[in-house]
């Protein structure tokens, strides 16, 4: 019988929050994450022993846990949720309304009645909120983030969550106390489950840089020919140095010599991977897209289910290629599925794709932003998940190196150049925005070169530690046209003030750059509600533009969040009625294959659904619900969600936070 070795590789990474100069946490992420993934991630797997996976730590991330658990960390967003209530300001009040709803609203913020009640209220621009409802939303948003684990174990925090609402200052402290205690937790369990062998951890370069680009940022032009780029950014040292600190640094906190690498954004180059070597480390992953252009053609199941030994002017290193249509199921679509459902259409996937094949498979992805997104984190999918495998006579979970161990590899004498995101650096340079921020980091490298020498040591290594800190790749993931953060413009000005910080340490004055921000394009979702009622013909063309005139419009924005993916080219929904039915246009761009196309309805607790033949496609795609399918009578204000599947996966959810509204109103009544 055939054996399927399943490799996991979670990715637990966070940006370098921290001002070194002010020692202030500029956004609070590492610690929400770490009090919601990273503690459950591995100890989940307590009940399944047979379950052996891959862990990759970021150091950088690691170093703040640390100091939150410590209670050392100055972050203004915990020192707010803890303030008295009766003590905010009106400047800690709208900061409040600001900052403390950004969290899934389906699946964090309306888990708990009173969240879900707070933020309705906050669109009102928060003038019902008093005392009480300051503190409520203090508590609640802090507790969305808890770990699962600790919600249904810690007897404390279950009757913090039982109370639900009118929470008293005690209640607030409790809450800050054990925000502590989850984040004591975070990182010895890593160590824990290493020491026996279930878990293998890898790393990342210190500050999580792309060290192609730091070696020579002119190698994106491999992937890319003609691509704008800046003034050579060529820093191997600086490249060096962050591999050097990573390993060095995770030997001393918990205990281990890493083995394994995943280079940031699971981006190679030749010349990275020869640092690696030389660093000490024995293997790599990333991405299936990039070993195809490695190899000068498609890599499928057969060539991407399997180690690869890259051999190159002396040095070697074993390498994974990640399954990059199965690692984004995981990230994107099965968070719209039951659980079980997920499992069995995840490893049913994986049988077909092995094809009677022994096969290592790799699933590598991010291990914390996903699961925002899933009902409880995630946890239920990850049980039946392992359940599943751990009951499979032909299939097995392995570690990384495990695998390796348990597979011959086949030979590569080279590496194509590339990321895990379209086998190239796009993300990271050649828009507008990440070229100038090359163009600061640049500048600022060289007036540490000028002038180090000029300083003392302090302020030497000061200087040199905000520069490897502004050479992380997650400064530019927020730059340029293909990402959206409710947070952009604070990662710009953190970025800059890390840049700014160097010239302060060498006591010279910082460029007046600085001062303004990198950004110049903000892409927003626009929604514009309908006017009045719409009598369109159903034929997928567009046969006349008065037809859909007065319809709702919500175009969808193409920038992507944190994550990386999941978008099936929709660019725009149109919608409107007639009072009977409720109508629908789809404008995508290219369009998909409607012929495995499902579009679904829900109002309420009432949903129907359109399978293909049931919706005219053309240049569009148009569609006619009658209201009756969703138990609605005419003159009913409706309140609706839009989903698309496709290939039997849920790839869109419309709007993509809350419903969509329509008065369906006779015509006589509409105003």
């Amino acid at each position: 019988m055939a054996q399927i070795d399943l490799c996991f590789v979670w990715h637990m990474h966070q940006p370098f929050y921290k001002d070194l100069v002010t020692g202030e946490y500029k956004l609070p992420w590492t610690r929400l994450h770490g009090l919601k993934d990273y503690y459950g991630m591995v100890e989940i797997l307590a009940a399944f022993p047979s379950v052996h996976q891959t862990f990759n730590l970021v150091p950088s991330m690691v170093a703040q846990l640390d100091e939150y658990a410590a209670g050392a960390a100055e972050d203004p967003f915990l020192r707010l949720a803890l303030k008295p209530a009766e003590e905010l300001t009106e400047a800690d009040q709208a900061f409040l309304l600001r900052y403390f709803f950004q969290a899934n609203l389906a699946r964090m913020v309306y888990r708990y009645p009173r969240y879900g009640e707070l933020y309705e209220l906050s669109l009102k621009a928060g003038r019902f909120f008093g005392v009480q409802e300051f503190r409520d939303l203090q508590i609640l948003s802090q507790i969305a983030w808890f770990d699962e684990i600790f919600l249904a174990a810690d007897p404390e925090i279950r009757d913090l969550v039982a109370k639900g609402r009118h929470f008293s200052l005690a209640d607030q402290k409790l809450m800050g106390r054990k925000q502590l205690e989850i984040l004591g937790h975070v990182v010895p369990v890593y160590a824990k489950y290493a020491a026996t062998g279930q878990i293998e951890v890898s790393t990342t370069p210190y500050y999580h840089p792309i060290l192609p680009l730091l070696c020579d940022s002119d190698i994106a032009a491999v992937a890319h020919p003609h691509v704008p780029l800046p003034t050579p950014f060529r820093y191997p040292e600086d490249a060096r140095h962050q591999l050097l600190t990573a390993r060095d640094y995770m030997q001393k906190r918990l205990h281990l010599t890493p083995r394994g690498l995943w280079p940031s954004e699971g981006s190679v180059s030749d010349e990275a991977l020869l640092l690696a070597a030389d660093c000490g480390f024995e293997w790599f992953a990333t991405d299936n897209g990039v070993l195809a252009r490695t190899l000068g053609r498609a890599a499928g199941a057969a060539e991407t289910y399997r180690p690869y030994l890259w051999q190159h002017q002396g040095r070697q290193l074993h390498c994974l290629f990640r399954d990059h249509y199965l690692s984004d199921l995981v990230g994107f679509v099965y968070s719209k599925m039951a659980p079980e459902e997920a499992a069995d259409h995840f490893l049913g996937r994986i049988r077909e794709n092995c094809n009677g094949r022994d096969s290592l498979v790799p699933i590598i992805l991010d291990g914390e932003n996903a699961w925002e997104y899933f009902p409880e984190s995630g946890r239920e999918f990850l049980r039946q998940l392992y359940t599943r495998i751990a009951a499979d006579p032909g299939m097995q979970a392995v570690t990384v190196s495990e695998g390796i161990a348990r597979h011959p590899a086949h030979t590569l004498d080279r590496i194509f150049p590339g990321s895990w995101i379209n086998a190239n650096f796009d993300i990271w340079i050649g828009a507008d925005e990440d070229n100038r921020a090359w163009e600061y980091l640049r500048l600022a490298r060289a007036a540490f070169d000028q002038h180090k020498d000029n300083v003392t040591p302090e302020q030497r290594d000061l200087a040199y530690e905000e520069i490897l800190i502004a050479e992380g790749s997650d400064w530019c993931w927020w730059y340029g046209p293909e990402h959206e953060s409710a947070n952009r413009t604070e990662f710009d000005q953190l970025f800059r003030d890390h840049l700014a910080n160097v010239y302060r340490a060498l006591e010279l004055p910082p460029p007046a750059e600085l001062s303004r921000p990198i950004l110049r394009l903000e892409f927003l979702e626009h929604h514009h509600l309908p006017t009045t009622h719409i009598q369109p013909t159903l034929d997928g063309q567009i046969s006349s533009y008065f037809e859909w005139m007065g319809a709702g419009e919500y175009h969808v924005d193409q920038r992507q969040g944190a994550m990386h993916g999941g978008r099936v080219g929709l660019q725009q929904l149109l919608y409107g009625t007639d009072g009977q039915r409720i109508f629908l246009r789809f404008d995508f761009d290219p369009l998909p294959d409607c012929t495995h196309l499902e579009i679904r309805i829900k109002a309420g607790d009432a949903e129907t659904t359109l399978p293909p033949g049931r919706f005219a496609v053309g240049r569009i795609v148009e569609a006619a619900v009658p209201l009756a399918s969703l138990a609605l009578a005419p003159g009913s204000l409706v309140r609706f969600q839009v989903f698309l599947w496709l290939s039997g996966l849920p790839v869109e959810s419309l709007p993509r936070q809350g419903t969509f509204e329509l008065d369906t109103l006779t015509h006589k009544d509409w105003n």
